[in-house]
């Protein structure tokens, strides 16, 4: 059955193709399985990079004194 996602070609060195195919056969999954399963981890990856920067810049201007306590926010 023909898969209704939309499709990305993509062409790869032989070492990165390599790999690829080795996680599959390991694995018994397909070649555009891992390629998705890889594409996904590497997303969260930047995700999170991007939510750490995030976080680091507020730390650094964060005031204890004006926080709010526990108490304060929940009652």
């Amino acid at each position: 059955m023909p898969s209704i996602n939309p499709r990305i070609n993509v062409v790869c060195e032989k070492p990165l193709y390599g790999a690829i195919a080795e996680i599959a056969a390991r694995d018994g999954a397909s070649l555009s399985s891992v390629a998705h399963d890889l594409l996904l981890e590497s997303l969260e990856l930047r995700e999170d990079i991007a939510l750490t920067q995030v976080a680091d810049k507020r730390a650094t201007g964060f005031n204890h004194a004006a926080a709010l306590t526990a108490d304060q926010v929940f009652g």
